[in-house]
């Protein structure tokens, strides 16, 4: 079920006196997918939705939440869902949209009706998706995740070897101001996003999967006072705008990243050196 609680991130000054459990609290999502279910979380980062839906037997709906104040939740609102379970579909309002593992699709501001389904309930789809406000519509779009162009970064002698597969962003899936993709890691590498950097003009959100039993430490915070939380597989790491945003795992695995904010420009970031984390 979607939750009525809203996540509100602390100042960057307030980190300093927290425990590791209102760390987990505040910046950890738990627990997304459930058979049967949509489940969610309202943010206060640029007021992103976190979800997951498991279709089995029988489509879901997404249903409206009062948090939205709208008629139907993307009536001002936009969205983009990753699948990473087995073969599915997404319809929004009577189009459908076929997708597979790794596969991508966008809902734009004022679609009134969205369903997930599964194509078979032994193997259910696995749909994480994010959702902002909006203020422009753009074309309701699926992207195959052959259709992606990779991008090669880091090497195996610093174990961040991986390739990105960027979906909705400005060479990609139009949209009002969502950003989404996911970042592979090659085999014998373990860590993402490192060396680190922040960026002011947006928040992000990591969820990482396919670790299977491996455990994963993010790292967050200020370059100048850092923190970390110990993830498992299928579990989200929310990062406020002032916030770095990297891991490392036991092994590798595969995270979506999400963004939202008033720039969509993939590389506006500002980068921090190794040496100055504390």
């Amino acid at each position: 079920m979607i939750s009525d609680n809203i996540r509100r991130t602390p100042r960057p000054q307030d980190l300093i006196g927290l425990s590791t459990q209102e760390l987990r609290d505040i910046f950890q999502i738990t627990n997304l997918f459930v058979p049967g279910e949509i489940t969610g979380q309202f943010t206060d980062l640029d007021r992103l939705f976190v979800g997951g839906a498991v279709p089995t037997a029988k489509p879901i709906g997404l249903p409206n939440h009062k948090e939205t104040g709208r008629a139907f939740f993307l009536e001002r609102r936009e969205l983009g869902a990753i699948n990473i379970g087995g073969a599915g579909q997404v319809v929004a309002d009577g189009q459908t949209f076929a997708l597979e593992n790794l596969d991508c699709v966008y809902l734009p501001m004022g679609t009134k009706s969205v369903s997930f389904a599964s194509d078979d309930p032994k193997n259910p789809a696995k749909f994480y998706f994010l959702s902002c406000p909006a203020h422009a519509a753009h074309p309701a779009r699926a992207m195959k995740a052959a259709e992606v162009t990779p991008v090669k970064l880091g090497a195996q002698e610093t174990s961040n070897q991986r390739t990105i597969y960027k979906f909705i962003h400005q060479g990609g899936i139009q949209s009002c101001q969502l950003v989404m993709g996911l970042t592979a890691l090659e085999p014998g590498n373990v860590w993402n996003s490192f060396p680190s950097h922040t960026h002011w003009r947006r928040t992000e959100i990591y969820f990482y999967f396919d670790l299977g039993d491996k455990i994963l430490s993010h790292f967050f915070g200020e370059p100048q006072e850092t923190r970390h939380l110990f993830l498992h597989n299928e579990e989200v790491a929310l990062s406020p705008n002032w916030s770095m945003h990297f891991g490392v795992g036991t092994g590798n695995y595969k995270f979506i990243w999400g963004m939202a904010g008033e720039n969509q420009v993939f590389d506006d970031m500002d980068a921090v050196k190794p040496q100055d984390l504390r």
